[in-house]
Protein backbone atom coordinates (compact mmCIF):
# COMPACT_ATOMS: atom_id res chain seq x y z
CA UNK A 1 0.00 0.00 0.00
CA UNK A 2 1.35 3.18 -1.27
CA UNK A 3 2.00 5.51 1.79
CA UNK A 4 2.19 8.90 -0.47
CA UNK A 5 -0.22 12.17 0.16
CA UNK A 6 -3.11 12.29 -1.57
CA UNK A 7 -2.25 14.91 -4.90
CA UNK A 8 -3.89 17.92 -5.48
CA UNK A 9 -3.81 20.65 -8.43
CA UNK A 10 -3.54 24.29 -7.52
CA UNK A 11 -4.18 27.30 -9.46
CA UNK A 12 -1.33 27.18 -11.96
CA UNK A 13 -3.23 23.99 -13.20
CA UNK A 14 0.04 22.25 -14.64
CA UNK A 15 -1.17 19.38 -16.66
CA UNK A 16 1.10 16.78 -15.02
CA UNK A 17 -0.40 18.07 -11.89
CA UNK A 18 -4.29 17.76 -12.44
CA UNK A 19 -4.02 14.55 -14.57
CA UNK A 20 -2.47 12.97 -11.23
CA UNK A 21 -5.10 14.57 -9.16
CA UNK A 22 -7.82 12.85 -11.57
CA UNK A 23 -6.54 9.65 -11.73
CA UNK A 24 -6.98 9.49 -8.00
CA UNK A 25 -9.54 10.86 -7.51
CA UNK A 26 -11.16 8.54 -10.10
CA UNK A 27 -12.81 5.48 -8.79
CA UNK A 28 -15.19 7.89 -6.66
CA UNK A 29 -15.56 10.70 -9.18
CA UNK A 30 -19.30 10.05 -10.38
CA UNK A 31 -20.76 9.56 -6.75
CA UNK A 32 -18.86 12.40 -5.18
CA UNK A 33 -19.78 14.96 -8.04
CA UNK A 34 -23.62 14.04 -7.29
CA UNK A 35 -23.42 14.30 -3.94
CA UNK A 36 -21.29 17.94 -3.60
CA UNK A 37 -23.99 19.06 -6.49
CA UNK A 38 -26.49 18.11 -4.32
CA UNK A 39 -28.45 15.70 -7.57
CA UNK A 40 -28.20 18.47 -10.10
CA UNK A 41 -25.40 16.55 -12.50
CA UNK A 42 -28.28 14.65 -13.77
CA UNK A 43 -29.95 17.65 -14.64
CA UNK A 44 -26.97 19.90 -15.89
CA UNK A 45 -26.27 16.49 -18.00
CA UNK A 46 -29.69 17.09 -19.91
CA UNK A 47 -29.35 20.35 -20.53
CA UNK A 48 -26.48 19.48 -22.48
CA UNK A 49 -27.85 17.05 -24.49
CA UNK A 50 -30.89 19.32 -25.71
CA UNK A 51 -28.36 22.37 -26.02
CA UNK A 52 -26.42 20.33 -28.98
CA UNK A 53 -29.24 18.56 -30.35
CA UNK A 54 -27.24 15.10 -31.88
CA UNK A 55 -28.77 13.89 -34.40
CA UNK A 56 -28.03 9.86 -34.99
CA UNK A 57 -24.99 9.61 -37.13
CA UNK A 58 -23.36 12.57 -35.95
CA UNK A 59 -19.45 12.47 -35.21
CA UNK A 60 -19.70 14.48 -31.59
CA UNK A 61 -16.44 15.01 -29.46
CA UNK A 62 -16.38 15.08 -25.30
CA UNK A 63 -13.74 16.22 -24.09
CA UNK A 64 -12.92 15.93 -20.37
CA UNK A 65 -15.19 13.14 -20.77
CA UNK A 66 -13.77 11.31 -17.49
CA UNK A 67 -15.41 8.31 -16.94
CA UNK A 68 -17.98 8.72 -19.93
CA UNK A 69 -20.98 9.44 -17.88
CA UNK A 70 -21.32 12.52 -20.08
CA UNK A 71 -21.25 10.52 -23.15
CA UNK A 72 -23.99 7.99 -22.43
CA UNK A 73 -26.62 10.14 -23.35
CA UNK A 74 -25.11 10.86 -26.83
CA UNK A 75 -24.42 7.03 -27.36
CA UNK A 76 -28.06 6.82 -26.70
CA UNK A 77 -29.39 9.30 -29.49
CA UNK A 78 -27.43 6.96 -31.97
CA UNK A 79 -24.07 9.28 -32.73
CA UNK A 80 -21.24 8.06 -32.70
CA UNK A 81 -19.36 9.76 -29.16
CA UNK A 82 -15.74 10.35 -28.54
CA UNK A 83 -14.94 10.32 -25.18
CA UNK A 84 -11.73 12.02 -24.57
CA UNK A 85 -9.89 12.69 -21.24
CA UNK A 86 -6.02 12.92 -20.57
CA UNK A 87 -6.32 11.27 -17.26
CA UNK A 88 -5.77 7.77 -17.70
CA UNK A 89 -7.29 7.20 -14.29
CA UNK A 90 -10.38 8.51 -15.47
CA UNK A 91 -10.13 6.63 -18.94
CA UNK A 92 -9.90 3.06 -17.12
CA UNK A 93 -12.75 3.36 -14.63
CA UNK A 94 -14.70 4.03 -17.93
CA UNK A 95 -14.04 1.59 -20.48
CA UNK A 96 -15.03 -0.89 -16.89
CA UNK A 97 -18.21 0.95 -16.23
CA UNK A 98 -18.68 1.90 -19.91
CA UNK A 99 -17.80 -0.90 -22.03
CA UNK A 100 -19.82 0.11 -24.92
CA UNK A 101 -17.52 3.04 -25.21
CA UNK A 102 -14.65 4.35 -27.40
CA UNK A 103 -12.48 5.93 -25.04
CA UNK A 104 -9.40 8.04 -26.63
CA UNK A 105 -6.62 9.52 -24.27
CA UNK A 106 -5.83 13.24 -25.79
CA UNK A 107 -4.41 16.35 -24.61
CA UNK A 108 -7.23 18.95 -25.24
CA UNK A 109 -4.54 21.37 -26.20
CA UNK A 110 -2.80 18.64 -28.76
CA UNK A 111 -6.31 16.83 -29.68
CA UNK A 112 -5.59 13.29 -32.12
CA UNK A 113 -8.13 14.42 -34.40
CA UNK A 114 -8.33 15.47 -37.98
CA UNK A 115 -8.94 19.14 -39.00
CA UNK A 116 -12.71 19.24 -39.67
CA UNK A 117 -13.69 15.59 -38.18
CA UNK A 118 -16.40 15.77 -36.22
CA UNK A 119 -19.88 17.44 -36.21
CA UNK A 120 -19.94 18.53 -32.51
CA UNK A 121 -17.78 19.31 -29.26
CA UNK A 122 -19.03 19.64 -26.04
CA UNK A 123 -17.07 19.81 -22.42
CA UNK A 124 -18.46 20.04 -19.36
CA UNK A 125 -16.74 21.01 -16.00
CA UNK A 126 -13.21 20.32 -17.92
CA UNK A 127 -12.45 23.76 -19.84
CA UNK A 128 -11.80 25.85 -16.20
CA UNK A 129 -8.85 22.59 -15.69
CA UNK A 130 -7.02 23.24 -18.61
CA UNK A 131 -3.81 25.05 -18.03
CA UNK A 132 -4.51 27.21 -21.67
CA UNK A 133 -8.47 27.39 -21.71
CA UNK A 134 -8.47 29.60 -24.77
CA UNK A 135 -5.98 27.65 -26.64
CA UNK A 136 -8.16 24.60 -25.88
CA UNK A 137 -10.98 26.30 -27.31
CA UNK A 138 -9.04 27.07 -30.28
CA UNK A 139 -8.47 23.53 -30.90
CA UNK A 140 -12.14 22.69 -29.93
CA UNK A 141 -12.77 24.56 -33.04
CA UNK A 142 -10.05 23.26 -34.85
CA UNK A 143 -11.77 19.55 -34.80
CA UNK A 144 -15.08 20.79 -35.67
CA UNK A 145 -16.09 21.15 -39.62
CA UNK A 146 -17.47 24.35 -40.37
CA UNK A 147 -20.92 24.79 -38.68
CA UNK A 148 -19.83 22.61 -36.28
CA UNK A 149 -21.08 23.44 -32.69
CA UNK A 150 -19.52 24.27 -29.39
CA UNK A 151 -21.65 23.14 -26.23
CA UNK A 152 -19.43 24.44 -23.19
CA UNK A 153 -21.00 23.72 -19.63
CA UNK A 154 -18.78 24.86 -16.98
CA UNK A 155 -19.39 26.17 -13.23
CA UNK A 156 -19.65 30.41 -13.33
CA UNK A 157 -21.15 32.88 -10.70
CA UNK A 158 -24.73 33.25 -9.45
CA UNK A 159 -26.49 36.08 -10.68
CA UNK A 160 -28.28 37.34 -7.38
CA UNK A 161 -26.11 38.69 -5.10
CA UNK A 162 -27.17 36.91 -1.70
CA UNK A 163 -27.39 33.52 -3.84
CA UNK A 164 -23.54 34.24 -4.93
CA UNK A 165 -22.58 34.87 -1.21
CA UNK A 166 -24.22 31.72 0.04
CA UNK A 167 -22.85 29.88 -2.80
CA UNK A 168 -19.33 31.01 -1.75
CA UNK A 169 -19.43 30.28 1.71
CA UNK A 170 -20.93 26.77 0.16
CA UNK A 171 -17.51 26.19 -1.97
CA UNK A 172 -14.63 27.55 0.38
CA UNK A 173 -16.38 25.75 3.47
CA UNK A 174 -18.84 23.36 3.65
CA UNK A 175 -17.65 21.31 -0.07
CA UNK A 176 -14.23 20.44 1.35
CA UNK A 177 -15.59 19.39 4.86
CA UNK A 178 -18.13 17.15 2.45
CA UNK A 179 -15.63 16.15 0.40
CA UNK A 180 -14.21 14.30 2.92
CA UNK A 181 -17.19 12.14 3.36
CA UNK A 182 -17.63 11.05 -0.10
CA UNK A 183 -14.50 11.55 -2.29
CA UNK A 184 -11.13 9.67 -2.38
CA UNK A 185 -9.05 12.79 -2.20
CA UNK A 186 -10.66 15.65 -0.21
CA UNK A 187 -7.64 17.93 -1.06
CA UNK A 188 -8.89 17.41 -5.33
CA UNK A 189 -12.03 19.14 -4.07
CA UNK A 190 -10.02 22.13 -2.65
CA UNK A 191 -8.56 23.09 -5.81
CA UNK A 192 -11.85 22.36 -7.25
CA UNK A 193 -13.91 25.50 -4.75
CA UNK A 194 -10.69 27.47 -5.23
CA UNK A 195 -10.67 27.01 -9.28
CA UNK A 196 -14.38 27.63 -9.58
CA UNK A 197 -14.11 31.17 -7.52
CA UNK A 198 -11.55 32.43 -9.93
CA UNK A 199 -12.85 31.01 -13.35
CA UNK A 200 -14.50 34.04 -15.07
CA UNK A 201 -18.23 34.95 -15.38
CA UNK A 202 -20.59 34.31 -18.13
CA UNK A 203 -20.16 37.13 -20.20
CA UNK A 204 -15.91 37.26 -20.10
CA UNK A 205 -16.24 33.67 -21.04
CA UNK A 206 -18.36 34.64 -23.59
CA UNK A 207 -15.97 37.28 -24.75
CA UNK A 208 -13.46 34.63 -24.82
CA UNK A 209 -14.96 31.66 -26.87
CA UNK A 210 -15.47 34.61 -29.42
CA UNK A 211 -11.76 35.64 -29.53
CA UNK A 212 -11.13 31.91 -30.43
CA UNK A 213 -12.91 32.44 -33.10
CA UNK A 214 -16.37 30.74 -32.84
CA UNK A 215 -19.47 32.63 -33.86
CA UNK A 216 -22.90 33.16 -32.58
CA UNK A 217 -21.93 32.45 -28.76
CA UNK A 218 -24.75 32.87 -26.55
CA UNK A 219 -25.60 31.53 -22.88
CA UNK A 220 -28.24 30.01 -20.20
CA UNK A 221 -27.98 30.07 -16.65
CA UNK A 222 -28.39 26.81 -15.10
CA UNK A 223 -29.70 26.46 -11.04
CA UNK A 224 -29.43 30.48 -10.44
CA UNK A 225 -25.65 30.63 -12.65
CA UNK A 226 -24.23 28.35 -10.46
CA UNK A 227 -23.84 26.34 -13.93
CA UNK A 228 -23.71 28.49 -17.58
CA UNK A 229 -24.29 26.79 -20.84
CA UNK A 230 -22.30 28.16 -23.36
CA UNK A 231 -23.65 27.86 -27.37
CA UNK A 232 -21.30 28.73 -30.57
CA UNK A 233 -20.82 27.81 -34.12
CA UNK A 234 -17.97 27.18 -36.20
CA UNK A 235 -18.40 29.67 -38.93
CA UNK A 236 -19.03 28.55 -42.67
CA UNK A 237 -16.57 30.79 -43.48
CA UNK A 238 -13.48 29.19 -41.87
CA UNK A 239 -11.03 30.91 -39.64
Amino acid sequence: MSSAQPRRADLSKAPEQVAAMFDEVAERYDLANDVLALGQTRAWRTAVLRALDPKAGQRILDLAAGTGTSSVPFAKAGTFVVPTDFSLGMLRVGRRRQPGLSFVAGDALRLPYRTGAFDAVTISFGLRNLVDPDAGLAEMRRVVRPGGRLVICEFSHPTWGPFRTAYTEYLMRALPAVATRVASNPEAYVYLAESIRAWPDQRELAARIAAAGWGRVQWRDLTGGIVALHRAVNPLDGP
